[in-house]
């Protein structure tokens, strides 16, 4: 009896392991680069933080955004969008939050490239 219990949690904790790595396995990483204009940086962070804090409250599948900027060129924002999944990305970008956004930013980018990658390795401490 001991020995099928084993098995049978055994498998279970496989099923589960498996299923998590297959959701890992859809998430969307995508990175944005954005030139704004100098004269608009700071309405441009306040419009930048407003969508995204809207994105991570209201989204499930939006899962995680990090930017920063530049040290030697503040006006250069690099951005890591995590999404659960490419449907996910899709609503994304139909949000009225996020429509908001780029109406409210569309004069102050003066260049914008999104690049689609493939997360090679994460790590993180588990308190972070």
């Amino acid at each position: 009896m001991k020995g099928l219990l084993y098995y049978l949690t055994f498998g279970l904790f496989m099923l589960i392991c498996d299923n998590l790595n297959a959701q890992a396995s859809n998430r969307m990483y995508r990175i944005a680069k954005i030139k704004v204009d100098a004269i608009h940086l700071e309405k441009y962070k306040s419009a930048l933080s407003e969508q995204m804090n809207a994105a991570i409250k209201l989204e499930p599948g939006v899962l995680s955004y990090t930017a920063v900027s530049d040290k030697k060129e503040a006006t250069v924002i690099t951005i890591l969008e995590v999404y659960a999944n490419v449907e996910a990305y899709q609503s994304h970008i139909l949000t009225p939050h996020f429509k908001k956004y780029k109406e409210t930013v569309k004069d102050w980018v003066l260049s914008l490239e999104l690049i689609d990658t493939d997360l090679v390795v994460s790590a993180k401490k588990k308190e972070y």
